[in-house]
Protein backbone atom coordinates (compact mmCIF):
# COMPACT_ATOMS: atom_id res chain seq x y z
CA UNK A 1 0.00 0.00 0.00
CA UNK A 2 1.25 3.44 -0.93
CA UNK A 3 0.46 6.35 1.42
CA UNK A 4 -2.03 7.92 -1.02
CA UNK A 5 -3.49 4.71 -2.47
CA UNK A 6 -7.15 5.31 -3.30
CA UNK A 7 -6.79 9.11 -3.60
CA UNK A 8 -7.84 10.36 -7.04
CA UNK A 9 -6.53 13.66 -8.45
CA UNK A 10 -7.97 15.43 -11.48
CA UNK A 11 -5.25 17.77 -12.74
CA UNK A 12 -6.16 20.77 -14.91
CA UNK A 13 -2.51 21.56 -15.26
CA UNK A 14 0.12 23.03 -17.51
CA UNK A 15 3.85 23.64 -17.52
CA UNK A 16 5.39 23.27 -14.06
CA UNK A 17 3.83 24.31 -10.72
CA UNK A 18 0.84 21.97 -10.50
CA UNK A 19 2.44 19.26 -12.70
CA UNK A 20 5.31 19.14 -10.19
CA UNK A 21 2.85 18.91 -7.28
CA UNK A 22 0.73 16.17 -8.85
CA UNK A 23 3.80 14.15 -9.79
CA UNK A 24 4.78 14.08 -6.12
CA UNK A 25 1.24 12.99 -5.25
CA UNK A 26 1.43 10.26 -7.91
CA UNK A 27 4.77 9.05 -6.53
CA UNK A 28 3.05 8.74 -3.15
CA UNK A 29 0.39 6.53 -4.69
CA UNK A 30 -2.37 8.88 -5.88
CA UNK A 31 -4.16 8.17 -9.17
CA UNK A 32 -3.50 11.36 -11.15
CA UNK A 33 -5.48 12.10 -14.32
CA UNK A 34 -3.95 14.88 -16.39
CA UNK A 35 -6.54 16.87 -18.38
CA UNK A 36 -5.03 18.18 -21.61
CA UNK A 37 -6.19 20.06 -24.71
CA UNK A 38 -6.41 17.97 -27.87
CA UNK A 39 -3.01 19.35 -28.90
CA UNK A 40 -1.48 18.64 -25.48
CA UNK A 41 -0.67 20.92 -22.56
CA UNK A 42 1.91 23.66 -23.11
CA UNK A 43 4.71 21.71 -21.40
CA UNK A 44 4.68 19.25 -24.31
CA UNK A 45 5.68 22.12 -26.61
CA UNK A 46 8.69 23.13 -24.49
CA UNK A 47 12.24 23.04 -25.81
CA UNK A 48 14.29 20.88 -25.96
CA UNK A 49 12.04 18.01 -27.00
CA UNK A 50 12.00 14.41 -28.17
CA UNK A 51 9.57 12.27 -30.14
CA UNK A 52 7.67 9.86 -27.89
CA UNK A 53 6.47 6.34 -28.60
CA UNK A 54 3.27 7.62 -30.18
CA UNK A 55 5.22 9.73 -32.68
CA UNK A 56 4.28 13.03 -31.01
CA UNK A 57 6.49 15.75 -29.63
CA UNK A 58 7.29 15.58 -25.91
CA UNK A 59 8.93 18.70 -24.50
CA UNK A 60 11.38 18.79 -21.60
CA UNK A 61 8.98 20.44 -19.15
CA UNK A 62 6.33 17.79 -19.73
CA UNK A 63 8.87 14.96 -19.46
CA UNK A 64 10.13 16.21 -16.10
CA UNK A 65 6.68 16.20 -14.48
CA UNK A 66 4.60 13.69 -16.43
CA UNK A 67 5.61 10.31 -15.06
CA UNK A 68 3.05 8.07 -13.38
CA UNK A 69 -0.01 9.98 -14.61
CA UNK A 70 -2.86 9.19 -16.98
CA UNK A 71 -3.76 11.54 -19.83
CA UNK A 72 -7.28 12.63 -20.76
CA UNK A 73 -7.43 14.74 -23.95
CA UNK A 74 -10.56 16.90 -24.06
CA UNK A 75 -11.50 20.22 -25.64
CA UNK A 76 -12.47 22.52 -22.76
CA UNK A 77 -13.59 25.19 -25.21
CA UNK A 78 -16.47 22.90 -26.18
CA UNK A 79 -19.37 22.87 -23.66
CA UNK A 80 -19.53 19.09 -23.97
CA UNK A 81 -15.88 18.85 -22.98
CA UNK A 82 -16.45 21.02 -19.93
CA UNK A 83 -19.47 18.91 -18.99
CA UNK A 84 -17.34 15.76 -19.17
CA UNK A 85 -14.76 17.21 -16.78
CA UNK A 86 -17.40 18.58 -14.39
CA UNK A 87 -19.00 15.14 -14.34
CA UNK A 88 -15.67 13.51 -13.51
CA UNK A 89 -14.93 15.91 -10.64
CA UNK A 90 -17.66 14.33 -8.54
CA UNK A 91 -15.71 11.05 -8.31
CA UNK A 92 -12.32 12.63 -7.47
CA UNK A 93 -10.88 13.57 -4.11
CA UNK A 94 -8.74 16.41 -5.44
CA UNK A 95 -8.99 18.83 -8.34
CA UNK A 96 -5.77 20.76 -8.98
CA UNK A 97 -5.40 23.62 -11.43
CA UNK A 98 -2.90 26.23 -12.61
CA UNK A 99 -4.58 27.33 -15.84
CA UNK A 100 -3.85 31.00 -15.15
CA UNK A 101 -5.64 33.69 -13.15
CA UNK A 102 -9.42 33.32 -13.44
CA UNK A 103 -9.33 30.89 -16.36
CA UNK A 104 -10.78 27.90 -14.49
CA UNK A 105 -13.70 30.08 -13.38
CA UNK A 106 -14.27 31.36 -16.92
CA UNK A 107 -14.39 27.76 -18.15
CA UNK A 108 -16.94 26.86 -15.49
CA UNK A 109 -14.37 24.61 -13.77
CA UNK A 110 -13.51 26.73 -10.74
CA UNK A 111 -14.00 25.66 -7.15
CA UNK A 112 -17.61 26.80 -6.86
CA UNK A 113 -18.58 25.10 -10.14
CA UNK A 114 -17.17 21.64 -9.38
CA UNK A 115 -17.16 21.45 -5.58
CA UNK A 116 -18.79 18.63 -3.68
CA UNK A 117 -18.75 18.21 0.10
CA UNK A 118 -15.54 16.16 0.22
CA UNK A 119 -13.65 17.81 -2.66
CA UNK A 120 -10.25 19.38 -2.07
CA UNK A 121 -9.51 21.97 -4.74
CA UNK A 122 -5.91 23.16 -5.19
CA UNK A 123 -5.43 26.39 -7.12
CA UNK A 124 -1.91 27.67 -7.82
CA UNK A 125 -1.56 31.13 -9.37
CA UNK A 126 1.01 33.88 -9.29
CA UNK A 127 -0.68 35.86 -6.55
CA UNK A 128 -3.63 33.85 -5.22
CA UNK A 129 -7.01 35.21 -4.22
CA UNK A 130 -7.61 38.72 -2.86
CA UNK A 131 -4.35 40.17 -4.14
CA UNK A 132 -4.05 43.51 -5.94
CA UNK A 133 -2.11 41.53 -8.57
CA UNK A 134 -4.67 38.71 -8.75
CA UNK A 135 -5.12 39.01 -12.53
CA UNK A 136 -1.44 39.25 -13.40
CA UNK A 137 -0.10 36.27 -15.38
CA UNK A 138 3.02 34.87 -13.78
CA UNK A 139 5.87 32.52 -14.52
CA UNK A 140 8.43 31.54 -11.89
CA UNK A 141 10.60 34.57 -12.69
CA UNK A 142 7.81 36.95 -11.61
CA UNK A 143 7.57 35.46 -8.11
CA UNK A 144 11.35 35.15 -7.83
CA UNK A 145 11.83 38.81 -8.76
CA UNK A 146 9.09 40.16 -6.48
CA UNK A 147 10.23 38.25 -3.39
CA UNK A 148 13.48 40.25 -3.47
CA UNK A 149 15.80 37.32 -4.17
CA UNK A 150 17.14 38.63 -7.48
CA UNK A 151 18.16 42.02 -6.10
CA UNK A 152 19.50 40.41 -2.91
CA UNK A 153 21.82 38.17 -4.92
CA UNK A 154 22.69 40.63 -7.69
CA UNK A 155 26.37 41.49 -8.05
CA UNK A 156 27.29 45.20 -8.05
CA UNK A 157 26.86 46.87 -11.43
CA UNK A 158 25.59 43.63 -12.98
CA UNK A 159 22.03 42.78 -14.08
CA UNK A 160 20.10 40.16 -12.10
CA UNK A 161 20.67 36.50 -12.90
CA UNK A 162 17.21 35.23 -13.82
CA UNK A 163 15.90 31.74 -13.02
CA UNK A 164 19.22 30.73 -11.45
CA UNK A 165 17.73 27.38 -10.40
CA UNK A 166 15.22 26.89 -13.17
CA UNK A 167 11.61 27.49 -12.13
CA UNK A 168 12.07 27.66 -8.35
CA UNK A 169 8.95 29.84 -8.12
CA UNK A 170 7.02 26.97 -9.73
CA UNK A 171 8.49 24.06 -7.80
CA UNK A 172 8.33 25.99 -4.54
CA UNK A 173 4.65 26.73 -5.10
CA UNK A 174 4.10 23.09 -6.05
CA UNK A 175 5.68 21.92 -2.79
CA UNK A 176 3.41 24.16 -0.73
CA UNK A 177 0.50 22.92 -2.83
CA UNK A 178 1.31 19.32 -1.86
CA UNK A 179 1.54 20.31 1.81
CA UNK A 180 -1.82 22.04 1.54
CA UNK A 181 -3.46 19.04 -0.13
CA UNK A 182 -2.07 16.60 2.45
CA UNK A 183 -3.23 18.86 5.30
CA UNK A 184 -6.67 19.18 3.68
CA UNK A 185 -6.94 15.40 3.33
CA UNK A 186 -6.17 15.04 7.03
CA UNK A 187 -8.69 17.79 7.86
CA UNK A 188 -11.28 15.93 5.78
CA UNK A 189 -10.64 12.81 7.85
CA UNK A 190 -11.50 14.82 10.97
CA UNK A 191 -14.44 16.82 9.63
CA UNK A 192 -15.72 15.03 6.51
CA UNK A 193 -15.41 18.27 4.55
CA UNK A 194 -13.19 19.33 1.67
CA UNK A 195 -11.99 22.87 1.01
CA UNK A 196 -10.14 25.24 -1.31
CA UNK A 197 -6.33 25.31 -1.04
CA UNK A 198 -5.13 28.65 -2.44
CA UNK A 199 -1.37 28.85 -3.12
CA UNK A 200 0.30 31.96 -4.53
CA UNK A 201 3.71 31.59 -6.17
CA UNK A 202 4.83 34.90 -4.64
CA UNK A 203 3.82 33.70 -1.15
CA UNK A 204 5.83 30.52 -1.68
CA UNK A 205 8.92 32.48 -2.72
CA UNK A 206 8.55 34.93 0.18
CA UNK A 207 8.64 31.92 2.48
CA UNK A 208 11.58 30.25 0.73
CA UNK A 209 13.55 33.51 0.51
CA UNK A 210 12.66 34.72 4.00
CA UNK A 211 16.25 35.77 4.69
CA UNK A 212 15.81 38.76 2.35
CA UNK A 213 13.22 40.62 4.40
CA UNK A 214 14.33 39.20 7.76
CA UNK A 215 17.88 40.51 7.39
CA UNK A 216 16.57 43.85 6.07
CA UNK A 217 14.36 44.22 9.13
CA UNK A 218 17.37 43.60 11.38
CA UNK A 219 19.47 46.31 9.77
CA UNK A 220 21.52 44.27 7.30
CA UNK A 221 20.79 46.45 4.30
CA UNK A 222 22.63 46.84 1.03
CA UNK A 223 22.90 49.98 -1.02
CA UNK A 224 22.33 49.42 -4.75
CA UNK A 225 25.51 48.35 -6.55
CA UNK A 226 27.55 48.11 -3.35
CA UNK A 227 28.97 44.79 -2.22
CA UNK A 228 27.07 43.40 0.74
CA UNK A 229 29.06 43.10 3.97
CA UNK A 230 27.95 40.13 6.04
CA UNK A 231 29.18 38.64 9.35
CA UNK A 232 30.22 35.24 7.96
CA UNK A 233 31.90 33.58 4.99
CA UNK A 234 29.66 32.24 2.26
CA UNK A 235 31.89 32.26 -0.75
CA UNK A 236 33.69 30.26 -3.41
CA UNK A 237 37.25 29.36 -4.27
CA UNK A 238 39.00 27.76 -7.22
CA UNK A 239 40.49 24.26 -7.41
CA UNK A 240 42.43 22.86 -10.33
CA UNK A 241 39.28 21.56 -12.09
CA UNK A 242 36.53 23.90 -10.96
CA UNK A 243 35.02 25.74 -8.01
CA UNK A 244 33.98 24.89 -4.47
CA UNK A 245 31.71 26.73 -2.08
CA UNK A 246 32.69 27.27 1.53
CA UNK A 247 30.57 28.49 4.44
CA UNK A 248 32.07 29.50 7.77
CA UNK A 249 29.50 30.83 10.22
CA UNK A 250 30.83 30.00 13.71
CA UNK A 251 34.13 30.65 15.53
CA UNK A 252 34.91 26.96 15.93
CA UNK A 253 34.54 26.52 12.16
CA UNK A 254 37.05 29.31 11.50
CA UNK A 255 39.47 27.65 13.90
CA UNK A 256 39.13 24.37 12.00
CA UNK A 257 39.79 26.18 8.72
CA UNK A 258 42.88 27.90 10.10
CA UNK A 259 44.33 24.60 11.31
CA UNK A 260 43.57 22.82 8.01
CA UNK A 261 45.35 25.57 6.09
CA UNK A 262 48.36 25.45 8.41
CA UNK A 263 47.62 28.93 9.76
CA UNK A 264 47.18 28.40 13.52
CA UNK A 265 48.36 31.98 14.12
CA UNK A 266 45.02 33.19 12.78
CA UNK A 267 43.34 31.82 15.92
CA UNK A 268 43.31 34.70 18.41
CA UNK A 269 44.34 37.25 15.77
CA UNK A 270 42.18 40.35 16.22
CA UNK A 271 41.75 40.65 12.44
CA UNK A 272 39.74 37.43 12.52
CA UNK A 273 37.98 37.95 15.83
CA UNK A 274 34.49 37.62 14.33
CA UNK A 275 32.58 37.01 11.11
CA UNK A 276 32.86 40.63 10.00
CA UNK A 277 36.63 40.27 10.09
CA UNK A 278 36.54 37.02 8.14
CA UNK A 279 34.47 38.74 5.44
CA UNK A 280 36.77 41.79 5.31
CA UNK A 281 39.94 39.69 5.09
CA UNK A 282 38.63 37.09 2.64
CA UNK A 283 39.89 38.66 -0.56
CA UNK A 284 43.39 39.68 0.53
CA UNK A 285 44.30 37.04 3.11
CA UNK A 286 42.00 34.03 3.53
CA UNK A 287 41.15 33.29 -0.10
CA UNK A 288 44.78 33.19 -1.32
CA UNK A 289 45.59 30.73 1.49
CA UNK A 290 42.57 28.57 0.67
CA UNK A 291 43.40 28.50 -3.04
CA UNK A 292 47.06 27.67 -2.37
CA UNK A 293 45.91 24.76 -0.23
CA UNK A 294 43.30 23.66 -2.83
CA UNK A 295 45.51 23.95 -5.92
CA UNK A 296 46.51 20.24 -6.04
CA UNK A 297 42.95 18.99 -5.54
CA UNK A 298 39.92 18.49 -7.68
CA UNK A 299 36.78 20.17 -6.43
CA UNK A 300 35.21 16.96 -5.04
CA UNK A 301 38.45 16.00 -3.32
CA UNK A 302 38.85 19.48 -1.82
CA UNK A 303 35.27 19.47 -0.56
CA UNK A 304 35.75 16.01 0.95
CA UNK A 305 38.87 17.15 2.81
CA UNK A 306 37.07 20.22 4.13
CA UNK A 307 34.10 18.09 5.21
CA UNK A 308 36.51 15.69 6.92
CA UNK A 309 37.77 18.62 8.97
CA UNK A 310 34.21 19.46 10.02
CA UNK A 311 33.74 22.34 7.59
CA UNK A 312 30.76 23.08 5.35
CA UNK A 313 31.84 22.86 1.71
CA UNK A 314 30.73 21.40 -1.61
CA UNK A 315 31.89 21.15 -5.21
CA UNK A 316 30.14 23.40 -7.76
CA UNK A 317 29.09 20.66 -10.12
CA UNK A 318 28.62 20.85 -13.84
CA UNK A 319 25.71 18.75 -15.21
CA UNK A 320 27.98 15.84 -16.09
CA UNK A 321 29.37 15.83 -12.54
CA UNK A 322 25.85 15.56 -11.12
CA UNK A 323 25.05 12.59 -13.36
CA UNK A 324 28.10 10.63 -12.19
CA UNK A 325 27.95 11.58 -8.50
CA UNK A 326 27.85 8.49 -6.22
CA UNK A 327 25.13 9.97 -3.98
CA UNK A 328 22.86 10.59 -6.96
CA UNK A 329 23.37 7.03 -8.16
CA UNK A 330 23.02 5.43 -4.72
CA UNK A 331 19.67 7.13 -4.07
CA UNK A 332 18.37 6.76 -7.63
CA UNK A 333 17.77 10.48 -7.95
CA UNK A 334 18.01 10.53 -11.72
CA UNK A 335 15.47 8.45 -13.63
CA UNK A 336 16.02 7.46 -17.25
CA UNK A 337 13.29 7.85 -19.89
CA UNK A 338 14.25 5.81 -22.93
CA UNK A 339 14.09 7.57 -26.28
CA UNK A 340 12.25 5.75 -29.06
CA UNK A 341 13.48 8.28 -31.65
CA UNK A 342 16.92 6.77 -32.19
CA UNK A 343 18.91 8.90 -29.74
CA UNK A 344 21.08 6.76 -27.46
CA UNK A 345 21.25 9.14 -24.51
CA UNK A 346 18.10 8.62 -22.41
CA UNK A 347 16.30 11.66 -21.02
CA UNK A 348 17.11 12.19 -17.35
CA UNK A 349 14.52 13.52 -14.93
CA UNK A 350 14.69 13.94 -11.16
CA UNK A 351 13.68 10.92 -9.11
CA UNK A 352 11.53 10.82 -5.99
CA UNK A 353 13.23 12.72 -3.13
CA UNK A 354 10.88 11.23 -0.50
CA UNK A 355 12.11 8.07 1.21
CA UNK A 356 9.79 6.22 3.59
CA UNK A 357 10.93 3.18 5.57
CA UNK A 358 7.52 1.53 5.47
CA UNK A 359 6.87 1.98 1.75
CA UNK A 360 8.38 0.13 -1.17
CA UNK A 361 8.40 2.72 -3.93
CA UNK A 362 7.13 1.36 -7.27
CA UNK A 363 9.02 1.54 -10.54
CA UNK A 364 8.76 4.90 -12.27
CA UNK A 365 6.12 4.85 -14.99
CA UNK A 366 6.82 6.72 -18.24
CA UNK A 367 4.95 9.96 -18.99
CA UNK A 368 1.65 9.26 -20.77
CA UNK A 369 1.06 9.70 -24.47
CA UNK A 370 -1.40 12.44 -25.26
CA UNK A 371 -4.95 11.19 -24.60
CA UNK A 372 -3.67 7.68 -23.90
CA UNK A 373 -6.24 7.06 -21.17
CA UNK A 374 -9.20 9.10 -22.45
CA UNK A 375 -11.55 6.17 -22.99
CA UNK A 376 -10.48 4.46 -19.78
CA UNK A 377 -11.01 7.56 -17.63
CA UNK A 378 -14.36 8.58 -19.13
CA UNK A 379 -15.78 5.06 -18.97
CA UNK A 380 -18.44 5.79 -21.58
CA UNK A 381 -19.89 3.32 -24.07
CA UNK A 382 -18.13 2.84 -27.39
CA UNK A 383 -20.75 4.65 -29.47
CA UNK A 384 -20.64 7.77 -27.27
CA UNK A 385 -16.85 7.82 -27.30
CA UNK A 386 -16.79 7.47 -31.09
CA UNK A 387 -19.28 10.32 -31.47
CA UNK A 388 -17.26 12.60 -29.17
CA UNK A 389 -14.06 11.78 -31.08
CA UNK A 390 -15.71 12.43 -34.41
CA UNK A 391 -16.88 15.84 -33.17
CA UNK A 392 -13.41 16.76 -31.89
CA UNK A 393 -14.45 16.89 -28.24
CA UNK A 394 -11.99 14.20 -27.11
CA UNK A 395 -8.91 12.55 -28.57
Amino acid sequence: MMPLSGIRVLALEQMQAVPFATQLLARLGADVVKVEPLTGESGRAAQPAMVDGSGRRAGATFLRYGSGKRSLAVDLKDPRGRDLVRGLAGSFDVVAENLGPGRADRLGLGYDAVRHPRLIYLSVTGFGKDSPYERWPAYASVAEAMCGAYEYARRPNQPPVLNPMGGLGDTGAGLFGVIGVLAALRHRELTGRGQLVDVAMLDAMLSISDIVTNFWSMGLRREPDVETRVPYLLTSFHCHDGWCVLQVSRPHQFERLARLLGRPEWIGDERFADGWGWHDRWADTIRPAVEDWAAPYGMRDAAERLAGAGLVAAPCYRPGDVVTDPHVRARNMLVEIARPDGVDQPVLVAGNPIRMSGVQAPEEARPPYLGEHTSEVLGLDAATLASLRADGVIA
